[in-house]
């Protein structure tokens, strides 16, 4: 797998795991339990639900600790002037002069539909290491691309709404 990961990224995957581990394991092996007290399993629907949510919580716990174990430790840090993972960065497209917010955070939490772009994403990768003021060409493909202007960097790190996105 070999992902690119902070350690923030790390530490709330640990932190899911163990939620999962604690709170949900015991919920899940409780439920399917309880289903399976009902009577005849062949007919008994609540149960395979049942069943198939305590697999998805292992499977997910699995997928969590697969991820910490290959990944490729990265820093987050980044001049103070300069765009790094995750800072907030407003741009300004400079065909139309719309402007849009965006966190620049790693391919694990990327959600566009939030504004969270990935640092491998061509916008993200277009804007690290670069100043307000900048204009940057974000290269879509070998021949198309567009210019966005940087209007304004906040490098404050409140991470408390991201999550990771889940597979």
């Amino acid at each position: 797998m070999n992902n690119e990961l902070t350690q923030s990224d790390i530490r709330k995957m640990e932190e899911e795991i163990e939620f999962r581990k604690l709170v949900e394991r015991p919920r899940l092996i409780a439920d399917v339990k309880e289903a399976r007290s009902h009577g005849d399993l062949s007919e008994n629907f609540e149960y395979y639900a049942a069943k198939r949510e305590k697999n998805r919580n292992e499977s997910r716990i699995r997928y969590l600790e697969r991820m910490i174990r290959s990944a490729h430790v990265i820093s987050d840090a980044s001049k103070e002037d300069e765009v790094g993972i995750n800072n907030t960065v407003t741009v300004e497209f400079v065909e139309d002069g719309e402007q849009e917010v965006y966190r620049i955070v790693t391919t694990v939490r990327g959600n566009s539909l939030e504004g969270l772009i990935s640092n491998v994403s061509p916008l993200g990768s277009a804007l690290l290491g670069h100043k307000v003021g900048d204009v940057v060409h974000v290269k879509v493909s070998e021949s198309a691309g567009y210019d966005v202007k940087i209007v304004a960097l906040d490098k404050t790190m409140d991470d408390s709404q991201d999550k990771l996105r889940s597979f």
